[in-house]
Parts: C-alpha cells; structure tokens; sequence
C-alpha cells in the first residue's frame, strides 16, 4: 500500500520555510494524520546547529512546532468541510499565539518526530498543542492558537 500523502504535498502549503515543498531551502517537514492528530518525522541536519554542534537551534525548534501545528489546523479544516487538501478556495491560518516550553537539548542526527493534537475549535480559531520528541523523550512542546484567514490569492501566488 502506499504512504498516505503529506498535507504539504497535498497543496495544505508551499512556500513556508519550514514546511513549504516548494521552498528548495526551508526545512521540509511532513505532517500525516494519525487518527486525530497529526505527526511527522524530521531529522536536523550540521548546519541546524544552536550553541553546539550537538543541539538543534531554538528557532528551527520553534518553526518544526508552529509548521506542524499550522498544517493540522488546516487540514482539518478541510476534513471539516469534507474537501480535498488544497482545493479552492484555499484554506489558511496564521499563528496567533505560541508559548513553547524546551524540556530538554534536542540532539542533531537523529529522527525527531512531532505530533501535534487539536484542543478545540471555536469558529474561526483553532486551539493546538505540539510536542517534539526524540528517542521517546520530550525534547520540546507547545500550546498554538492558529487563526483561519481570508487571503487574496491574485496578490500572491501560492505555487
């Protein structure tokens, strides 16, 4: 059988940098359903480095949790409204809000994963929480508000 699709390469997104397919230097991440939630492995590479060359930086940390938490946001949306990811009119969301708590140093070179679970939904707000983990251990996770948007699509192209 073969892997289900990731919600980026479905059209959820493709230019942001963290999780955008089209963006040849972002960060690349996947996102899959997983039931309810939503995971995703990702591994960081020398030139992810924060402080050592054994730690992954904050910032890449912060952009892995905000891009899977978006791209569950809108791929529920579209189960919701029971279209494909990527039809018209698109959906999109922006973060609102993200408080992160790093538990622990995330090692580079090894499998990370993130899973990222829907709280709540209220209108047109999207409540979320994401964990990045590595080897079984929390290495970081985060509370995200994600916001659904109106957004002109002749302004800027999305492809």
């Amino acid at each position: 059988m073969a892997e289900e699709l990731s919600f980026q390469d479905q059209g959820a997104t493709t230019l942001c940098y963290g999780c955008g397919p089209a963006n040849e230097q972002g960060l690349q991440i996947k996102s899959r359903w997983d039931g309810e939630d939503a995971v995703g492995t990702w591994t960081a590479e020398p030139h992810h480095c924060g402080g050592t060359r054994e730690v992954v930086n904050g910032g890449v940390i912060a952009t892995l949790l905000d891009c899977h938490s978006m791209n569950l946001a809108i791929a529920r949306a579209y189960r919701d409204e029971r279209r494909p990811i990527g039809s018209a009119p698109r959906v999109f969301f922006v973060t609102a809000n993200m408080t992160i708590n790093y538990r622990r140093p995330t090692p580079l070179g090894k499998p990370l994963e993130l899973r990222a679970s829907i709280r709540t939904v209220q209108g047109r707000k999207t409540f979320l929480t994401c964990t990045l983990s590595c080897e079984r251990q929390v290495c970081a996770e985060a509370d995200v508000l994600a916001v659904r948007i109106h957004r002109d699509e002749s302004v800027e192209p999305t492809r």
